[in-house]
């Protein structure tokens, strides 16, 4: 399930919560967490969901959220809908749900969750991640190489200011839109 994005990738937030169904109950488990989607759907800041079944049969169901921003999600947790949906899910799931949160450079290629088939192919995610990196450094050094020889910067000082910046700009700028360009190629099945 999706919703429109309301700004973008930068700053979005991917949450992952792994839980069983009870033996049975898988059917009225995944249509618990329609209603849940259903209900997320009407939060501000919600991108987008997606069920991941277990790979076998007893395994772990995967809820993957998006949401816009940190605060957005934070609202979500915060609410009444929630709260009652999650009581449904216990009664068809196992235990509490395990969350693991996607940010950075982890989110890149989001929803890059378990099972592995879900994964784009490597050497598509090699791709696009040198697509990002190779202009964000030649830019990098371009503009700032002459600004640290006037400055008569150490070799190692002017590598970690590269570096540093490179990281910011290709964690919060640059990958977050390389990717949704290249979603297409991305996630094209491999021939």
């Amino acid at each position: 399930m999706s919703a429109p994005q309301d700004s973008g990738d930068v700053g979005r937030v991917t949450r992952i919560a792994t839980r069983r169904a009870l033996p049975g109950r898988e059917a009225e488990y995944k249509a618990v967490v329609s209603d849940l989607f259903a209900a997320m759907a009407t939060s501000p800041g919600f991108v987008g969901a997606e069920l991941i079944p277990p790979p076998e049969t007893g395994g772990e169901y995967q809820v993957v959220t998006h949401f816009a921003r940190e605060e957005a999600l934070a609202a979500w947790d915060a609410s009444d809908h929630r709260e009652r949906v999650l009581e449904r899910l216990r009664t068809v799931g196992e235990g509490e749900p395990a969350y693991r949160r996607l940010t950075g450079l982890e989110a890149w290629f989001a929803p890059a969750v378990v099972p592995a088939t879900m994964h784009p192919p490597r050497h598509r995610m090699a791709l696009t991640t040198w697509l990002g990196i190779f202009p964000t450094v030649s830019l990098v050094m371009w503009l700032l190489g002459p600004l640290w020889t006037r400055l008569r910067l150490p070799f190692l000082l002017a590598v970690a200011l590269n570096t540093a910046l490179i990281v910011v700009l290709m964690t919060w700028v640059v990958m977050p839109r390389v990717t949704r360009w290249l979603r297409p190629f991305l996630t094209k099945p491999p021939a």
